[in-house]
């Protein structure tokens, strides 16, 4: 084995699911009204179920970032998801995109998704990510709403250049990240590559799909190898499932949500076998950013 291969599959890298339902998607979401999801056909506990069996696999554990909405639905699901050993965090409730809410709105139903969820697997949820990666730098006030709730760790901050998302510039390390109170958590931030000096974001989910299965590789190692650390890579159960019913809306909304789901489960078997991966709060315990470390505030 050469020293590339050896430094790459000695570095631990976190993967995720973010495991919501087709019709909750945000590019979806001008042509799918929020009170018509208890109508719609439910497909996420039979794709779920495929990358658990993926996983099984491959014996790989992930962490499951879990929508408090499809907790409350498919509580047999979320049994299953703990039980096999993943780990699970919270995803918030509904999908709202935290800039459109207000504090009081994030607080309540955060913490609302907290409870179902430690409810149902009886241990404490330490880990967060936003919807649509909403934690921007008009919205950094939601970490300290994490931090009151008791969560270790957040997984929202793309450090891209994005029309809905990112913090360009953003540490791209898991470490410490300051909230506006002083108080701060661990941030493990999605995964970019730099190629001719761009941020390439190659953290999976659409970009997964969209790019070809090398760029991805490509900037993956370049994470693991020429800068030594570990990735996050995420998907979603509708990524696998190329017979979901078609949602008419515009070209772009098409564009990033259809694309190439025939293919993404032979890419996500491919991926699984060249790098190695385990659930985030493992990775983050090698990091010496243990969950039960996590949590400080700065000197006054």
């Amino acid at each position: 084995m050469n020293s590339e291969s050896t430094a790459r599959h000695e570095i631990l890298n976190a993967f995720t699911v973010d495991v919501e339902d087709y019709f909750q998607v945000a590019a979806l979401a001008p042509a799918i009204d929020r009170t018509s999801w208890g109508q719609r056909e439910p497909r996420v506990e039979r794709n779920t179920g495929v990358l658990l069996d993926i996983l099984a696999e491959q014996q790989i554990r992930g962490t499951f970032f879990v929508l408090g909405w499809i907790a409350e639905r498919h509580s047999g699901l979320i049994k299953r998801i703990a039980a096999e050993g993943h780990e699970i965090a919270c995803h918030g409730f509904s999908h709202q995109l935290i800039y459109t809410q207000t504090p009081a709105e994030f607080r309540e139903e955060t913490a609302r998704s907290k409870r179902i969820l430690e409810d149902l697997v009886g241990a404490a949820v330490l880990g967060y990510r936003a919807a649509s990666f909403s934690i921007t730098r008009q919205s950094l006030w939601a970490l300290d709403v994490l931090i009151d709730l008791g969560f270790h760790y957040d997984s929202s901050v793309f450090p891209i250049r994005h029309d809905r998302y990112g913090i360009p510039g953003a540490d791209p390390r898991p470490a410490l990240l300051a909230a506006p109170s002083g108080r701060t958590l661990v941030e493990f931030p999605m995964s970019a590559a730099r190629f001719a000096g761009v941020a390439v974001p190659v953290s999976g989910g659409g970009y997964f799909r969209l790019l070809p299965y090398a760029v991805t590789r490509a900037g993956l190692r370049q994470i693991n190898d020429r800068f030594g650390r570990p990735f996050t890579f995420y998907l979603h159960p509708w990524e696998i499932d190329p017979g979901q019913p078609r949602v008419p809306v515009g070209w772009l909304s098409r564009f990033r949500h259809y694309t190439n789901l025939h293919r993404c489960e032979s890419r996500l078997r491919r991926l699984l076998r060249e790098f190695r991966f385990g659930a985030m709060r493992e990775v983050l315990q090698g990091l010496g950013l243990a969950p039960s470390a996590a949590l400080r505030t700065h000197p006054q």
